[in-house]
């Protein structure tokens, strides 16, 4: 029986960068606050983080930084993602040495690979390594998702622990979950889904809006996890609005955006990735007035 990484929400944390590559201290900042406020999993260098902008070195040192930091504090996974096989096989044996607890490797992008190419590839990371493997869909950055009975026959493995959804087909992840073993773990990834997913097994969510509202995103899981789905379901409808905001532009503009807002000291944005339009910028400034967040 597998065990899951984790039950509850888990924030996919920002990487902050300064002129000199990423700014370490400030991202130590970031998860204390984080974990002051009942996060559950810390996820570094996802897409949340801009890991595609970030170097080699820059992910080694940025995820060894968090294992330390947060010192088993709470599980730690690291995205390893990329659309070449044998370079996510790379990147998922660094994040092993460095010592994370977990592994978040998204479907190749741009290659667009059919379900048996899903299949060889997941296959060939899962036997590079020995750490769990938290599966990433999220077909509208990627332009692939993985079909239930494809989620079916990886969950045979022993190191695939579930499955970060995000196509937002509830439908389809009602089929995963009939078709896959109890222990094969299901967490939403979108914030907006997250009590629907909950509702249907699964174990919480990797949350973009949790940068923000870490304590509020804990508790709409915990409500889930208490079976209190009416409590759950209005908190949810009362964050609608800000994860909605968080995604008025690709992630994580929006996010890394309000942080500045709110006085984080989170750098710039990446290229290709960029500030946010005047009007959107306005709009995220209001949102977080409306939360009674301060600008």
């Amino acid at each position: 029986m597998k065990h899951p990484i984790f039950t509850g929400s888990a924030a996919a944390i920002v990487t902050p960068f300064s002129e000199e590559g990423v700014n370490l201290t400030a991202l130590g900042e970031l998860l204390d606050f984080q974990l002051e406020n009942g996060t559950d999993a810390i996820v570094v260098c996802g897409t949340t983080g801009e890991a595609s902008a970030m170097t080699e070195a820059e992910r080694q040192e940025t995820i060894g930084f968090c294992v330390r930091h947060v010192g088993g504090r709470v599980p730690v996974i690291a995205g390893t993602g990329s659309n070449s096989t044998a370079r996510a096989v790379e990147q998922s044996r660094a994040a092993e040495r460095l010592g994370a607890d977990a592994l978040l490797v998204v479907t190749p992008y741009y290659n667009k690979a059919t379900q048996a190419g899903l299949l060889r590839h997941y296959q060939t990371i899962a036997a590079a390594v020995s750490t769990p493997i938290i599966l990433y869909n999220v077909p509208s950055r990627t332009g692939v998702s993985i079909a239930p009975e494809t989620y079916a026959a990886l969950s045979e493995l022993s190191n695939i622990a579930g499955v970060k959804e995000a196509s937002g087909n509830l439908g389809a992840i009602q089929r995963t979950r009939n078709l896959c073993p109890p222990d094969f773990c299901i967490w939403s990834g979108n914030d907006d889904e997250t009590v629907p997913i909950c509702a249907l097994g699964g174990l919480g969510v990797i949350s973009v809006a949790a940068n923000v509202l870490p304590a509020e995103m804990h508790r709409l899981v915990r409500l889930c996890q208490q079976n209190d789905f009416a409590a759950a379901g209005a908190l949810q409808l009362q964050l609608k609005d800000f994860c909605d905001a968080m995604f008025c532009e690709v992630n994580p503009i929006p996010v890394k955006t309000a942080l500045a807002l709110l006085g984080w000291k989170v750098g710039e944005l990446r290229s290709p990735m960029c500030p946010p339009s005047p009007e959107h910028l306005e709009h995220i400034k209001a949102v977080l007035a409306r939360y009674g967040l301060a600008v």
